[in-house]
This record gives structure tokens, C-alpha cells and sequence, in this order.
């Protein structure tokens, strides 16, 4: 897989913005990637060493339009952690 593949989207929330702070990005990945293909991914799309990279697995909600049951899909995010005084540019607004 490319590196643009793996990164699918940046995630922006309240939390993520403050863990950008100390130094960790949070971002929606490809189901199939592990920890060093995602933090590989990182360093080439935002030219920074990654340290460390924590994944989880998002399950889907159960949802309900009307009288139709479903769910959401499930999803994968990464927690990369970056070396010290490292910052990706596109977070920042630069």
C-alpha cells in the first residue's frame, strides 16, 4: 500500500486538538495497515519522525432512520506521537 492510501483522513476533534499539544496526531486509517506501515506513512507524507503510534478499532453504532434499522461502519484510528518538538504544518494553519 502507498502512503497515501493508508492516511485516509485527518481526525479534527476537541480531544485530538489538545493532544496535538503534547505532541500526538490522531488520524482515520485503512483497516488492513499495522502500526509501522501507518507511522512509515506518516513520515514520508509530513516529512517528521513518528515514536510511537497507538491503533484502535472503532465498531459501528447501531442507528435507526425511521423505521429502518442499521449501523455505521466500522473504522480504524491511529494515535501517532511524534519526536520532540516535531509538529505537522497542516495542523497548525501554516
Amino acid at each position: 500500500m502507498n502512503a497515501d492510501q493508508i492516511i485516509i483522513e485527518p481526525l479534527l476533534t476537541e480531544k485530538t486538538n489538545l493532544d496535538r499539544e503534547a505532541g500526538k496526531y490522531a488520524f482515520r486509517v485503512d483497516p488492513r495497515a499495522n502500526k509501522i506501515e501507518i507511522m512509515r506513512a506518516v513520515n514520508e507524507l509530513f516529512d517528521v519522525h513518528a515514536t510511537s503510534c497507538n491503533v484502535l478499532n472503532i465498531k459501528g453504532k447501531p442507528k435507526r432512520v425511521r423505521y429502518q434499522r442499521g449501523k455505521t461502519s466500522s473504522w480504524k484510528k491511529a494515535i501517532v506521537t511524534l519526536a520532540e518538538g516535531e509538529k505537522i504544518g497542516i495542523f497548525e494553519g501554516a
